[in-house]
């Protein structure tokens, strides 16, 4: 790493030879990896010795890394401030709210620094203006500079902040998982972005992959990081993808660069999907309406964001969407973005104010009283709802501890007085035991890998019965949890937070869950678990070269989270292949802002990572 940051450099190209530029990328399946990278790129961390980081270039200019270097992190943790003002507002449904605040700042202050009321009046210098000219029209970002942060979309948000490190001129900038989230045209307009800026070495990129994120062509150097945060590999790409090509089978690197060179068009041909399902799964029949949208169309003003186009219903064309969901379906809504899919689903979950006007039914309810029939409660609506999306993860209580932020799931508020049954507190624990390795590592096998070792050793029925009575025991106070009483929320990773939340929105058993890139930057690992206890819960432990392996919980009767349940339905809204579940076989895709056209609707033979056709299939490309 002493040397990562002055082979970067951009050296004198007055005089000498040429150099070729080196363009660096960190891939690794590791969020925490990544991160802790690019923080020790940053100066950050301590470092023994000290004299084994250095930073020459830097000494030669004499900068400081402080100020020279720039870290740009896409997390809830680090997106969701624009100078210590909450970017989306006081709270989650402020953004889609039509009157702005004082304190909702347009992208032009957040570049500016203006993002403080009653703030000294401070008058750009010619200097400042022509970094912002120059800036602006390096993200292109011209038509959004009266827009409030607050409205931007997923996308736009980010070149935003890339944008804002720019400003700062510095020397280095780090981009940490700047793909992730991104549907595939805006990731294409990204990558385009971020080779125009490495190209001009001002600043000099580094920035980190996920292995599914692909490595973009432009990228010639790479660091590859395990989940141990050990580094496996350095150099050229080219060099790196031929070491590993022809290094023996199962190394961890080469099963990294394996993903990585596949990137979004990764499949495999096996019997089950990772999540356990067979290529061709046929969907479940669908039950009565959860969710009911007919002519909905949100307008601000003159500018409609959703529901612009005209759609045949009943072979007669009505205005505005008209779209249902209905118990037992698993459905994705996709669409670029700024399309209106977070739109939408403020309508679902009802945090959207034009809710109540609209022609809505939540339940077979609307949210206004009718004739004969009474409206339905927001108390009522989030009982009936798990949810879970990077929002939910900016305004969620960080103090919790982990027990209780899963427990929230049957409050009427995060930091309510959870409502809980003897069922509840089962099921909780249930979630808490399955990812007891993931959410509280150590280095003594926990309960379930106990049972698993125990029930491989025993042969006769009258040691699988000691084991089960001895599970009991185990479980019945719940000593093996003491660590999820303890720990808060705060001080879990980030992907082991997106993890927590997650369970928080199934673990009540909920008439919907919402999963709105709820998945997202969580470790490929732990990704993968999440998925197969959504659709299966504690019966299956793990699918391994396409074969489902029963888990010790069901070979003992004790399964308490089976997974989705017919009677459930799940949304899904994800801009990764690899974050969609297998049990996904609806989907809708909106159209991108502005062209008028109908939503294209369709269904899937079977898992996406089966047949990764029915991928480009949903976003038009073929």
């Amino acid at each position: 790493m002493a040397r990562l940051l002055p082979d970067a450099s951009r050296g004198d190209k007055s005089s000498g030879p040429q150099v070729t530029p080196q363009y660096w990328s960190v891939i690794s399946p590791s969020s925490l990896a990544r991160t802790t990278f690019l923080q020790v790129l940053a100066g950050q961390h301590i470092c023994i010795p000290p004299t084994a980081r250095t930073y020459p270039y830097l000494s030669e200019v004499s900068e400081s890394p402080q100020y020279a270097i720039k870290y740009v992190g896409f997390d809830a943790e680090r997106g969701s401030n624009v100078g210590g003002t909450s970017v989306r507002g006081a709270y989650l449904s402020a953004r889609y709210e039509s009157r702005r605040e004082e304190t909702d700042f347009s992208v032009h202050d957040y570049l500016t620094g203006h993002t403080e009321l009653n703030a000294l009046e401070h008058g750009m210098s010619d200097a400042e203006k022509q970094r912002l000219e120059e800036v602006v029209h390096q993200l292109n970002l011209r038509k959004l500079m009266s827009m409030p942060v607050a409205n931007l979309s997923n996308g736009q948000t980010r070149r935003a902040r890339i944008a804002k490190a720019l400003m700062a001129r510095p020397e280095v900038l780090l981009l940490d998982g700047p793909f992730m989230g991104l549907d595939p045209n805006t990731l294409a307009t990204m990558s385009k972005v971020l080779m125009h800026l490495a190209s001009q070495q001002q600043p000099r990129l580094i920035m980190s992959l996920r292995p599914e994120d692909g490595v973009p062509e432009w990228v010639n150097h790479l660091v590859v990081v395990d989940d141990q945060l050990r580094v496996l590999a350095q150099g050229l790409k080219d060099e790196v993808f031929e070491l590993y090509q022809n290094s023996a089978q199962g190394t961890v690197a080469k099963s990294i660069l394996e993903i990585a060179k596949r990137g979004q068009n990764a499949s495999t041909q096996v019997k089950l999907s990772r999540d356990g399902f067979r290529k061709s799964s046929p969907a479940l029949p669908p039950g009565e309406t959860v969710v009911d949208m007919q002519g909905v169309k949100v307008a601000y003003g003159t500018k409609v964001v959703l529901g612009d186009w005209k759609q045949s219903v009943d072979s007669e064309e009505k205005s505005g969407l008209w779209w249902s969901l209905h118990r037992g379906q698993r459905c994705g809504i996709f669409g670029a973005n700024g399309s209106g899919k977070t739109t939408m689903l403020s309508l679902i979950t009802s945090d959207h104010p034009q809710t109540y006007s609209l022609p809505i039914k939540l339940f077979g309810r609307s949210r206004l009283p009718g004739p004969g029939q009474a409206g339905i409660s927001l108390f009522d609506i989030q009982k009936r709802m798990g949810h879970s999306s990077p929002e939910v993860h900016a305004f969620f209580p960080k103090g919790l501890t982990v027990r209780r932020a899963i427990q929230s799931a049957y409050a009427d508020a995060p930091m309510a007085k959870p409502k809980l049954i003897e069922d509840s507190r089962q099921r909780v624990d249930a979630c808490l035991r399955w990812f007891a390795r993931e959410l509280y590592p150590t280095q003594q096998p926990t309960l379930i890998e106990q049972l698993d070792r125990s029930l491989e050793e025993s042969s006769s029925a009258s040691q699988q019965e000691a084991s089960r009575q001895k599970y009991y025991e185990a479980t019945r106070e719940g000593e093996d949890l003491k660590w999820a009483d303890d720990m808060r929320f705060a001080e879990l990773s980030f992907s082991n937070q997106r993890l927590v939340l997650f369970l928080r929105a199934i673990v009540a058993n909920p008439d919907l869950v919402i999963l709105d890139e709820a998945l997202s930057g969580i470790d490929e690992v732990t990704r993968d678990k999440a998925l197969l206890f959504l659709s299966h819960g504690e019966n299956v432990a793990s699918v391994v070269q396409g074969e489902a392996k029963e888990s010790s919980i069901s070979k003992l009767g004790k399964v308490v989270f089976g997974g989705l349940s017919p009677e459930q339905a799940l949304l899904i809204i994800s801009h990764s292949k690899e974050d969609v579940p297998g049990c996904l076989r609806e989907w809708i895709c909106l159209p991108e802002p502005g062209e008028g056209r109908a939503p294209r609707t369709g269904a899937l033979p079977g898992p996406l990572d089966l047949n990764p056709r029915c991928w480009d299939e949903i976003w038009g490309k073929i």
